[in-house]
């Protein structure tokens, strides 16, 4: 009885664990930051052209950097992280755009000796709710840079970390 007693127990503090989905790394090798959703906001945005919110949360980092107007160049171990969000209305309020539909999280990790070729930066996104890597292959990261270079003269960065008082 004891022994069936400690098998079910065993079994029963094993299910959380076996019920857990980790998350699949990016292809080019990038694994999801475990703890991006308690990162703080540096800013945010919205895309016209494609109907999206945006915000753009970093890491200690990235927003002490971010804070310090430190972030041209960022420093190596900055990593910004952008949720992505379709445009909704609010259901009592039409005026206001609220986050919809998830659409990905995308990650920009700062480190120039190993990511020399895309200006000093690793890139990787995971989309959908279910959070599945984007990318055939590690090729991907060419897109992700591609349209980066625009912004080169701001380390590649989009980002404008919002002011605060």
């Amino acid at each position: 009885m004891k022994g069936q007693i400690a098998a079910v127990l065993l079994v029963l503090g094993a299910t959380p664990a076996l019920a857990e989905q980790s998350v699949a790394a990016a292809p080019n090798g990038i694994e999801l930051p475990d703890d991006y959703k308690d990162w703080r906001v540096i800013a945010s945005s919205h895309r016209e052209d494609n109907q999206t919110l945006r915000v753009i949360l970093g890491n200690d980092a990235a927003v002490e950097a971010a804070r310090a107007g430190n972030t041209n160049p960022w420093p190596d171990g900055a990593i910004l992280g952008k949720l992505v969000w379709k445009d909704s209305s609010h259901p009592e309020w039409d005026k206001a755009t609220v986050p919809g539909e998830f659409v990905h999280a995308e990650f920009m990790l700062k480190d120039a000796e190993k990511y020399p070729a895309t200006g000093g930066w690793g890139f990787a996104r995971w989309t959908g709710m279910d959070q599945q890597p984007y990318g055939e292959n590690a090729e991907f990261v060419q897109e992700c840079f591609g349209c980066h270079i625009p912004v080169k003269d701001n380390d590649y960065v989009f980002t404008r970390p919002a002011p605060l008082p």
